[in-house]
């Protein structure tokens, strides 16, 4: 178990939910190897996980069990392209992230799985509200502007990564 705050996001969540439901936990909890254990817990990572774009990014790339989607760090994490925010965009999503955890504490009897089924979304407009701002925050650090499509967001993920493959592999080949 990490010794500092971590982030966890469950193997298996629905394939209906637009966000996964990832927390960040304190090194007291333990947890099970249901959930998949991110060692680094800033507000920062949590806000690019818990953003439309990370979510987008794993559907399209995960495997799946049944119908739902099955998060895996070597196939969904280690794949994925982080954004190179400026210190002004780092500041953002860390304050949207923030507001996610604490949008969340407003409904200390509701457990995640309650808060992000999108049956129950009008029952947490305010939370539907800090994710819409996350998102924006998240898209600003990509550069981009896809207003929540999906497939532009992933266009542009892909993208990315090809660009950050064939550059790493110039800079191996000593070009």
């Amino acid at each position: 178990m990490p010794k500092t705050n971590y982030i966890v996001i469950p193997e298996v969540s629905s394939e209906r939910r637009k966000y996964l439901p990832c927390a960040i936990l304190s090194p007291e909890v333990f947890v099970s190897n249901k959930l998949w254990v991110m060692t680094r817990g800033s507000f920062y990572e949590f806000g690019i996980i818990s953003s439309q774009i990370h979510a987008a990014w794993t559907r399209t790339v995960t495997g799946r069990l049944k119908s739902d989607y099955q998060y895996s760090g070597a196939v969904v994490y280690n794949n994925f392209v982080w954004p190179n925010p400026n210190e002004e965009q780092r500041v953002e999503i860390e304050k949207h992230a923030q507001a996610v955890i604490d949008t969340r504490n407003n409904y200390p009897e509701s457990s995640l799985a309650d808060m992000y089924d999108p049956d129950n979304d009008f029952l947490y407009p305010d939370l539907m509200a800090v994710h819409k701002a996350l998102d924006h925050a998240v898209e600003q650090a990509y550069g981009v502007s896809c207003n929540g499509d999906e497939e532009k967001i992933v266009a542009h993920l892909f993208k990315l990564s090809r660009t950050t493959r064939t550059t790493t592999q110039e800079e191996q080949s000593g070009r």
